[in-house]
């Protein structure tokens, strides 16, 4: 990363969903490449952000509590930024079909008025979107790679596949650079552990620290890949630096895959107690499951050189600690 970390040396830079998960980060990384920095979240109580993310660097950025649905909010911030890392968005697959149309228009009209926002008032910025492995549904191979078709289980990923166009079109037809990562399971210290929102993983560290057995659904044997949140900013940067990456999707993965029975007793490992039980699925959740799912990289690997630098042991010990520290703040 050290070769792109010029390129945010005093740039003006735009974070959508900022004080979440995976923007948060993003900002702290951000903040010691020497960018200014400004975050956008609505912080609606049942998404992801948290001001407690931002603890260390919160004089060091400037923070806006606005919807991105709010068009005039977003005209006005785009303007004069160099950099747009657009990760707001509606990611709980759940609340997507019990509620299709604030889904729709998060994950679908919002991201059309941040386009347009950015087409008449600075159409010379770069724009990297954070889109989601949902968009995949059930695989018909493995691993995925960008060249597998798209059928999406529920309303989130048709969005979130909406969304994504949305951008690789504004690129094409309008010459607003921008790009698509599809995100597998990330995972990380200022992840969302109160309930499974963001993450499965979440509420299952949330169990584990609570000394509670870990609920496994289905029968555990589904196969899954994590990307540890450093190595996801990793990719985000080096999207945003690189013209390479424009117009272009590419897929997160990594090299490890592991089903869920197993990380389960992985976690108590690492954790050192703890326990799990496999349950059936709710009913509402097992016609989206997607069975098993582990991404190719490659494609992202030989454009722009990025491949997952962190261990998923290394990951999940990091995320333990960080929680047994911080759990006041996130539970």
């Amino acid at each position: 990363m050290n070769d792109f970390a010029a390129s945010f040396d005093g740039a003006q830079v735009l974070i959508t969903g900022g004080l979440g998960f995976i923007g948060s980060t993003l900002a702290h990384r951000l903040v010691a490449q020497g960018a200014r920095v400004t975050l956008v979240d609505s912080l609606i109580p049942i998404y992801g952000g948290n001001l407690r993310n931002i603890a260390g660097i919160e004089n060091q950025v400037n923070v806006n509590i606005a919807d991105v649905r709010d068009q005039y909010s977003m005209d006005y911030l785009v303007q004069g930024q160099d950099y747009l890392f657009n990760l707001a968005g509606q990611s709980s697959h759940m609340d997507s079909m019990r509620d299709p149309y604030a889904d729709l228009d998060i994950n679908c009209r919002a991201q059309l008025s941040i386009l347009e926002a950015c087409r008449k008032h600075n159409s010379k910025l770069k724009v990297v979107y954070t889109s989601t492995r949902q968009i995949y549904g059930k695989p018909d191979f493995l691993p995925v790679d960008e060249r597998h078709l798209l059928h999406p289980t529920d309303v989130n990923g048709v969005n979130k596949m909406a969304g994504e166009w949305y951008h690789i079109v504004y690129n094409n037809v309008y010459g607003i650079r921008a790009c698509a990562l599809r995100l597998t399971n990330t995972i990380g210290p200022r992840m969302r552990v109160k309930d499974a929102r963001q993450t499965f993983l979440g509420i299952w560290i949330k169990q584990l620290i609570e000394e509670e057995p870990i609920q496994v659904w289905g029968d555990g044997t589904q196969i899954r890949d994590f990307t540890y949140v450093d190595d996801c900013v990793d990719a985000l940067l080096m999207a945003a630096a690189s013209p390479a990456a424009d117009g272009q999707i590419f897929n997160l993965g990594s090299d490890e895959t592991i089903n869920l029975r197993d990380l389960a007793a992985l976690l108590i490992e690492i954790n050192g107690a703890g326990s799990f039980d496999v349950i059936p699925f709710p009913a509402d959740r097992k016609p989206i499951d997607i069975g098993d799912y582990y991404a190719d990289y490659r494609l992202i690997q030989g454009r722009l050189g990025w491949r997952p630098r962190v261990a998923l042991r290394d990951g999940l010990l990091r995320t333990l600690e960080f929680y047994r520290a911080e759990r006041e703040h996130y539970w």
